[in-house]
Order: structure tokens, then sequence, then C-alpha cells
């Protein structure tokens, strides 16, 4: 995602983002994006039932930072996903 991210703002050139992708599948790269997604909601809940159980190294500031993070983080997940499936629309729409 930090890749395609540095792309999109002009920062790397094409030569070093296939470098850093060599030998992943587009598949790979989805699933890890999957399972970072899900790591920072596991985090926020985590950091959020301490706070209800009262744990006085977490602050609510903390919590809701990790929350923020995790909506955010999801709601990026879930346009790329409406975007894959756009893309696989207009592909199968097309005339042969």
């Amino acid at each position: 995602m930090n890749a395609i991210e540095a792309m999109a703002k002009g920062q790397v050139d094409q030569t070093k983002l296939a470098a850093q992708t060599e030998g992943h599948s587009f598949a790979d790269m989805m699933q890890q994006a999957i399972n970072q997604v899900n790591q920072t909601q596991m985090d926020a809940k985590d950091l959020s039932t301490a706070l209800e159980m009262g744990n006085p190294d977490v602050d609510i500031a903390q919590v809701m930072i990790a929350m923020q993070k995790s909506s955010v983080s999801f709601q990026a997940l879930t346009e790329v996903r409406n975007k894959l499936l756009t893309a696989y629309q207009d592909v199968m729409n097309m005339p042969v």
C-alpha cells in the first residue's frame, strides 16, 4: 500500500516499484493489506477493552486515535475493493 501511495504521489520510479513487488502477486499484496487492517482493528479493540477495564496505562486519547486509524484503514480498504469491482465489471462488459 505504501508503495502504491508513493507511486501516486510521484515519489517512486517504476523500476524501484517493480523491484519491490517482484515475486509478489497482487493477491498476496491484497491479503497483506487485509491482514494489516485486521491487526489495526484488533489493536483498537484491545486498547478499548483495556480502557474499559480501568487499565491506568491506557488513556482515552490513545484509544480514540487507534479507533480512528482503524476506521480510516477499513474505509480505504473498502474503497480499493470497490474500485477493483468496478474495474472487473468494466473489463467483463468490454466487447470482444
